[in-house]
């Protein structure tokens, strides 16, 4: 195991995660118990949290003693949400009304250019473009006004969960309260983020008042952000995390650095790519102790590398894992692409589909290229198909790379 360096500057916040979750009904039992008795408590002596574990007993199996839900809603102590369920069923967590925010700008800050921008504006104004929920403010079921998609400093602009079903009007629309809005820097899914890129590149549209994109929510592929970055002139930094545990990560330089106030982090794999664990600091009420986030990570010297999610691993012919993140790369400099998926099959070939920037290029050279990097990568046969759009998930996150089941 590899804890990063917090856990071993600062055994007092590990002490202080401990004791939160000590009277919490999930770690009643006697694996838990035992492990926590020890007379020095190391995280490599703890039990892990799976996320099948964290569906079935959140949140009140997580609620220390003498706290309850009724009773902390009654109080508009806590806010009450579900994740997307992307790597699984859906899961409810709980947080303080604060907790959200305040997590979310020690990450930002996190960054020195982000820094520098809080420290002459505290409140910044953001434009998200993300898959919607059904929620107060977003909804693909019904179409919200600009009112009701409104809330305090942040415009909630898309409402569609498949963005290559827009039509020029509708995103035509979205760009102008954009526009209106004036927004000092976008809160993109990727995937959304780049096809509203391209909108605005076909039609000439900048933004004067961004600053920066920052990406979230799923993997950020190197085709998505060619694309941002060479239509909007600024900085795209990538921020990492959960619903479940908060933000963990922020881009700096190429290397995710750690938010270490909100969380210890822990590959399983000393060298190379291991499974994400995740140790909560700063919501009392969902302590998690060495979480199983559902993603693989390598670290690197201040930081890690995000490789994407566990479920989406493929498989080389030779059975080594590859992850999402080793795929992508293989994209890096190939033009062209506005988004694609890679499904493999349980013999172990491959298909590849391709979203192309304009409808009407066919993507040949490309194609070639991408078959041969990939075909050798995986030890196994790759074909290519260019498509007018790739469907997400039920969750409404896209997958870039998937394994089919046998």
């Amino acid at each position: 195991m590899t804890p990063s360096t917090a856990s071993l500057e600062c055994p007092g916040r590990l002490d202080e995660a401990i004791r939160q979750a000590s009277t919490a009904p999930f770690y009643a039992t006697s694996e838990w118990q035992d492990a926590l008795a020890l007379p020095t408590v190391r995280l490599i002596d703890l039990p892990r949290i799976t996320k099948s574990q964290l569906r079935e007993h959140s949140p009140e199996g997580f609620l220390p003693a003498g706290m309850n839900i009724p009773s902390l809603l009654a109080q508009g102590l806590i806010e009450e949400e579900s994740t997307s369920g992307t790597s699984g069923a859906s899961v409810r967590v709980v947080f303080g009304k604060t907790w959200w925010a305040e997590q979310e700008r020690r990450a930002l800050v996190r960054h020195p250019f982000l820094a520098e921008l809080f420290a002459t504006q505290p409140k910044l104004r953001r434009a998200v473009l993300t898959t919607p929920g059904c929620s107060g403010v977003s909804c693909y079921n019904r179409w919200l006004n600009l009112d009701q998609r409104t809330q305090g400093d942040s415009l909630f602009v898309n409402q569609s969960r498949i963005p290559f079903t827009l039509g020029e009007e509708k995103l035509a629309g979205m760009a102008q309260e954009v526009t209106d809005w004036r927004p000092t820097f976008l809160d993109v899914d990727p995937v959304h983020g780049a096809w509203f890129a391209l909108h605005c590149e076909r039609h000439g549209l900048h933004f004067p008042s961004l600053r920066f994109i920052l990406t979230s929510y799923e993997y950020t592929s190197v085709s998505h952000r060619a694309i941002m970055e060479r239509v909007f002139g600024v900085p795209v930094i990538n921020l990492y995390g959960s619903s479940e545990t908060g933000h963990l990560l922020i881009e700096d330089e190429g290397i995710m650095r750690t938010v270490t106030e909100t969380a210890i982090l822990e590959s399983t794999a000393a060298d190379g790519i291991g499974e994400l664990l995740v140790t909560t600091l700063t919501n009392p009420y969902l302590p998690l102790l060495r979480y199983e986030v559902g993603d693989y990570v390598e670290h690197r010297e201040d930081g890690y590398w995000v490789h994407g999610r566990k479920r989406d691993a493929l498989r080389a012919s030779d059975g080594r894992i590859l992850t999402t993140r080793m795929i992508d790369q293989i994209f890096a400099g190939v033009s062209g692409i506005a988004h694609y998926q890679l499904r493999q099959k349980a013999d172990d070939s491959a298909h590849l589909f391709l979203v192309p920037e304009t409808p009407a290029d066919d993507l040949s050279l490309a194609r070639i290229k991408l078959a041969d990097e990939l075909c050798g990568l995986l030890g196994a046969p790759v074909t290519t198909e260019c498509v007018t759009l790739i469907a997400p998930e039920d969750s409404g996150k896209f997958r870039l790379t998937l394994r089919e089941a046998a």
